[in-house]
């Protein structure tokens, strides 16, 4: 009595699988931790930050984005896109004319308020705000999900195993004192929170201010002197040097400075939480191994 027939045993099994919920293939969570399900994937997509940009071109949705961030200047192809959004403001009557069908959004880029308006209107928004190297990796990730990129998980592996290959590269060589300068005037660096700092330790250094509360804080002259760099590091576009770091070569007892050990970093590189930081980050390396010899 209590045995089926093969037969009674599949159609049961078949009213089963039709009642079942469907599996959401397009379901990922953000760096806000909200849960963004879209229904299939992404095909009009807005992209808030230049770093978003490359990520998607770098997963070959690029053909799908339809509106920028302003600054969004790699690859080449994303120059001739519309801009519709610019330092703390977005268009919204352009992005709400646009009709994307995702909107991925740098989290801190914007005000919450603003972020609040982009929400009310009914499209699909993505927070990005990768806060490590590793969170670099899973961005890449989610964001395959959501466009359904098949080079996502390759790209990401490749990401994390040069990553690793760095670490392991100057892992136990001395430990050198870093200074990230953001502005000149006044003195702004970043503290240990921002991703900025863990591409330090990945070369083996320290951030002199890795201490300090704020993501971005503002220093005096008088503390940077304390701390003695080693290193004195800026970043400007395109690692053109114009000069921000020479105001420190009036105090020689620094031994940055007086071992000449200043350097610009490529801000396109470093900045936009792409795959392209690991350039940065080897540089940095680099720069720094100087520095210990």
């Amino acid at each position: 009595m209590n045995r089926l027939s093969g037969g009674l045993r599949a159609s049961l099994l078949v009213g089963v699988l039709a009642t079942a919920p469907p599996v959401l293939a397009n379901t990922v969570i953000d760096d806000s931790g909200r849960s963004l399900t879209l229904a299939q994937p992404a095909q009009r997509i807005a992209s808030l930050s230049p770093g978003i940009t490359e990520l998607l071109f770098s997963l070959g949705a690029g053909d799908r984005i339809v509106a920028v961030s302003e600054f969004s200047d790699y690859p080449a192809a994303a120059r001739s896109l519309p801009r519709i959004s610019r330092a703390q403001g977005i268009d919204l009557e352009k992005i709400a004319a646009l009709r994307p069908d995702l909107i991925v959004v740098w989290g801190s880029g914007y005000s919450p308020a603003l972020l609040e308006a982009l929400r009310r209107l009914q499209f699909p928004v993505y927070i990005h705000e990768p806060r490590s190297l590793e969170s670099i990796a899973t961005a890449i990730e989610k964001l395959g999900v959501l466009t359904t990129s098949t080079g996502a998980a390759t790209i990401a592996s490749n990401f994390r195993s040069r990553l690793t290959s760095l670490r392991q590269r100057y892992a136990g060589r001395a430990t050198v004192r870093v200074f990230y300068q953001v502005w000149g005037n006044p003195i702004m660096t970043l503290s240990g929170k921002h991703v900025v700092s863990e591409v330090m330790k990945t070369c083996g250094a320290r951030n002199i201010f890795e201490d300090l509360a704020p993501l971005v804080a503002t220093v005096d002259v008088e503390s940077v002197i304390a701390a003695r760099p080693e290193v004195m590091v800026t970043a400007e576009p395109g690692a053109v040097d114009r000069g921000a770091l020479d105001g420190w070569r009036r105090y020689p007892q620094l031994p940055a400075v007086a071992r000449n050990h200043l350097v610009t970093l490529d801000a396109d590189e470093l900045d936009r939480a792409s795959v392209r930081i690991l350039d940065a980050t080897a540089t940095l390396c680099e720069e720094i191994e100087q520095a210990r010899r």
